[in-house]
């Protein structure tokens, strides 16, 4: 295997719990630190060799599970991401089901997504720089097919669409909410999905979730959240998420022609000319191809 070159663009990363990258014959492992105008990621990212394709794996909430969905530093993940020449992201949550066929253990493929978040930035523009990016169909469809369809062919019990309305969290739902979120249609619910998926658009990458069933929220009586029961299931399900990044890590090599891979093309509405420069320079990463020398 040859060895990972620092400016060797990395162009595919999962986001997921700190075990997630411990993946046996993983090779030239090393850990890369990037510093970002939006801060610090969550934690360093494990760049390393799989199968001979070259991937970066990011502890969403950092070793040891020390942030809070919340405090998750978002832009500062995909950014970092972005930097090391990502374009695409398998991004792997827990999650509550909303419907009795979503058991625990099962794998879901969301199509859409509901905000009920608060607290959270969801979007890199801002200070004297507006951009306004599609995002009616918020996941990558290419890149979540080629993850459902290999889940499927490993023997894992796989829902493709459905909607994941993300919370604010820390707790989890009250009765009103769990009723009011099925009666409304949803299919899973968990903390994590925004605003990633809506920083990944905006940075041009190709955003999938894999949401991991490990409840049934607290809607069904007999079978309510617990922590004790989420992390049972999280440990039973880390072999199977395994066994989906290896096999299906050969299977992104494409040629990207979805929507994700031009998603500023049009969104930009600011005259280069009116942007302040320091915010222009601090966003250079992700709008430079096109305010730098026209639209592409």
């Amino acid at each position: 295997m040859k060895k990972v070159k620092d400016t060797e663009p990395v162009r595919y990363a999962v986001i997921g719990g700190s075990g997630v990258y411990e993946i046996e014959g993983i090779r030239d492992v090393r850990e890369v630190r990037v510093k970002t105008p939006f801060g610090n990621p969550s934690d360093a990212i494990v760049v390393g060799r799989l199968g001979g394709i070259l991937c970066a794996f990011l502890p969403r909430h950092a070793r040891g599970h020390r942030i809070l969905p919340t405090e998750l530093p978002s832009k500062a993940n995909i950014y970092a991401l972005k930097s090391l020449g990502v374009e695409q992201i398998i991004a792997i949550g827990a999650c509550g089901s909303l419907k009795e066929e979503l058991a625990p253990r099962h794998f879901v493929f969301p199509d859409q997504l509901f905000d009920r978040t608060r607290l959270r930035s969801g979007t890199f523009f801002g200070d004297g720089i507006v951009g306004h990016v599609s995002f009616d169909h918020p996941y990558c469809s290419a890149l979540s097919s080629v993850l459902a369809d290999t889940a499927q062919e490993l023997g894992i019990t796989v829902h493709r669409g459905g909607t994941y309305v993300c919370i604010e969290g820390p707790s989890f739902s009250t009765k009103a909410e769990s009723e009011v979120n099925r009666k409304l249609g949803f299919s899973v619910v968990g903390m994590t999905a925004l605003p990633e998926a809506k920083l990944a658009r905006e940075a041009e990458i190709c955003y999938s979730t894999v949401a991991l069933v490990t409840d049934y929220d607290v809607w069904k009586e007999g079978e309510e959240v617990t922590v004790e029961k989420v992390v049972e299931t999280l440990n039973a399900n880390v072999d199977n998420v395994k066994r989906l990044i290896r096999q299906a890590l050969p299977r992104l090599e494409r040629k990207r022609t979805c929507a994700c891979s031009s998603a500023l093309r049009y969104a930009i509405f600011t005259n280069p000319k009116a942007m302040n420069p320091k915010i222009r320079k601090k966003l250079d990463l992700l709008i430079g191809r096109y305010v730098n020398h026209g639209q592409q």
